[in-house]
This record gives C-alpha cells, sequence and structure tokens, in this order.
C-alpha cells in the first residue's frame, strides 16, 4: 500500500509561481515513480509530470519549460514547481504511484486527496 499526501495549492495570480508537495508513504510491487496529474472542472483528468526513483523524469508536452517535477528521497517527497502559471493551469492537482518506464509512466491505483490551484487572472 502506498499513502500519498499533497499540499502548497491556492491561490496565485497569472504569472506567478507555486510548489506542490506530494509526501508518499508505504510501497507496493511495481512503482517506481511518482507522477502528478491534474483536472480542471468539466475535464478529464491528464498527466503533468512524473519522477522515478532513480531521478528519471518525464513531462506533458505542454508543460514542459513551465513545470519541474523533482524529489527528496530524503523525505519521500516529491515536488512539482509551477512557473509562469496561466488561468488554464488552475485545477485539483493530483499525485499518484506509478510505473515510469521507458519514457512512459503508468498510473497505478494509489492517489492522494488533490490539492487546488487557483489562477486569478
Amino acid at each position: 500500500q502506498v499513502q500519498l499526501v499533497e499540499s502548497g495549492g491556492g491561490l496565485v495570480q497569472t504569472g506567478g509561481s507555486l510548489r506542490l508537495s506530494c509526501v508518499a508513504s508505504g510501497s507496493a510491487v511495481g512503482v517506481n515513480a511518482i507522477g502528478w496529474y491534474r483536472q480542471a472542472p468539466g475535464k478529464q483528468r491528464e498527466s503533468v509530470a512524473a519522477i522515478s526513483t532513480a531521478g528519471r523524469t518525464h513531462y506533458a508536452d505542454s508543460l514542459k519549460g513551465r513545470f519541474t517535477i523533482s524529489r527528496d528521497n530524503a523525505k519521500n517527497t516529491v515536488y512539482l514547481q509551477m512557473n509562469s502559471l496561466k488561468p488554464e493551469d488552475a485545477a485539483v492537482y493530483y499525485c499518484n504511484a506509478g510505473l515510469l518506464s521507458a519514457d512512459v509512466y503508468y498510473r497505478g491505483a494509489y492517489w492522494g486527496q488533490g490539492t487546488r490551484v487557483t489562477v486569478s487572472s
């Protein structure tokens, strides 16, 4: 079992920055990475970025350059640094425990409760 707890969401102005955190505990077979997803109202949940325990990263093409994923293994924490935020980045952001292999992230069954990001124009 893997437990995930997100934090760091909030209200930010267009062009601002936020850093989200995901604290992970536990372990599961087939899990070697943490991924961030987001879901805006009325839209499907979409992949944002992922990072493996070895530090390999994967990003959604549309977000490369503005979002950066990193991890602190000593703290069991994965971060998502979001810069130059736009109103369309507003969503609930979730972390997920899954598998990153050959630059493809396979989401697993473990999800956090989400943290809301609001971007004012």
